[in-house]
């Protein structure tokens, strides 16, 4: 347990020095909410009722999806990971580690626009603070499997900048946080809720939910995780 605690204490440390992860998690989404929130608020006032909650989804989907998988990248699809063999360490340790850390620091960074946005933008906070904050919780771990995803299944770090920018891209287009997703044609629509953006945003932005809203994000949760303990033995296997 010990050495657990170890690893991701480390994990974290190196992620801090890390400029991808820098920019990723932290630079371009708060320059992003900086930038838009004041572009949003001035255009349409009643932006400020979900600005905390779009800016928060669009930082998480930036961190998890284009800043973690080249991290995998770097245990899996190099000789890190004959390291892991030669030593004895189970290779789901790196990947772990990895989560947990990038799972801090993406809440660190909805903490930031959480705080800030009503400072600096007279944003509403969300009435139920404990439901907010559950989702935000599920929606990041939800967007780190899929990251995982992503990370182990493509090896190349060229063809994983495409497929992350893949889900990325529709996940902030199609998600309701730039424009209502009422307005998008039905296809595009409904192709949005493939990605847990929209329902996280939905979500987050509810005054009151039951257990039957939170059944897409689970059902992502899961079909994401199933993958990457499948990804993850294969691995192990070459």
């Amino acid at each position: 347990m010990n050495a657990f605690l170890y690893g991701i204490g480390l994990q974290f440390k190196l992620d801090i020095r890390s400029k991808s992860l820098l920019i990723t998690c932290y630079l371009v989404p708060l320059l992003f909410f900086a930038i838009m929130g004041g572009i949003f608020t001035s255009l349409m006032p009643e932006a400020k009722d979900t600005l905390i909650q779009s800016m928060t989804v669009m930082g998480v989907s930036m961190g998890a999806f284009v800043g973690v998988p080249p991290s995998i990248v770097e245990i899996y699809g190099t000789d890190i990971k004959k390291m892991y063999h030669a030593n004895g360490i189970p290779l789901s340790f790196g990947l772990f580690s990895l989560i947990i850390s990038a799972f801090i620091h993406l809440l660190i960074m909805s903490g930031i626009i959480f705080f800030t946005a009503p400072l600096a933008f007279n944003a509403v906070i969300p009435s139920d603070l404990p439901l907010y904050f559950g989702v935000l919780v599920l929606f990041i771990i939800v967007s780190l499997c899929i990251a995982c995803v992503l990370g182990l299944m493509v090896k190349s770090q060229a063809k994983l900048t495409m497929y992350s920018q893949i889900v990325f891209l529709p996940s902030i287009m199609l998600s309701g946080i730039m424009f209502p997703a009422d307005l998008l044609p039905a296809f595009l629509e409904n192709t949005g809720r493939l990605f847990p953006a929209s329902w996280a945003y939905i979500l987050l932005s509810q005054k009151e939910t039951t257990i039957n809203n939170f059944l897409p994000l689970l059902l992502i949760f899961i079909t994401a995780f199933i993958l990457s303990g499948l990804l993850l033995k294969k691995a192990r296997a070459e």
